[in-house]
């Protein structure tokens, strides 16, 4: 029997695959946690937080602090603009949100990406290395 990958480690592969292909990326984090000055740590590997406040994290926030469903991983790829464009290289961002062969993308996750699509960015949800290349460079619309 086949152990299905996990969603770390199809990510891993993407993360080499796409950099060997000159596209940059970074690993976004989400999830909520507690922050504050006064922590003290104990003997079992457990800590107490004194006057903690609540943390939250969707990878990042936009002006309406409502975005939500941050892709895994947020790329600059780097495209050569046509002739007719000078010739230069410019960076379009890219979102890939990164899924097993099981795994489901929430509805946030899937509207941020087609949000992200709308205002041109590349963005998709990838099961492996090689599709997620095919979003990042334009390839699927």
């Amino acid at each position: 029997m086949i152990q299905q990958k996990s969603e770390h480690d199809i990510q891993t592969q993407i993360r080499i695959n796409i950099s060997e292909n000159k596209i940059r990326s970074f690993r976004i984090n989400v999830g909520i946690g507690w922050s504050g000055n006064d922590i003290k740590h104990h003997s079992n590997g457990s800590i107490t937080i004194t006057d903690a406040r609540p943390f939250a994290t969707f990878g990042s926030v936009d002006e309406t602090k409502k975005l939500k469903g941050f892709s895994d991983l947020f790329c600059v790829v780097p495209v050569v603009v046509t002739p007719e464009m000078l010739g230069q290289t410019i960076g379009v961002a890219g979102f890939v949100e990164v899924k097993s062969l099981t795994g489901k993308p929430s509805k946030n996750q899937l509207d941020f990406i087609n949000q992200m699509k709308s205002l041109g960015a590349r963005a998709g949800v990838a099961r492996n290395p090689d599709y997620a290349l095919k979003i990042l460079r334009g390839e699927l619309l």
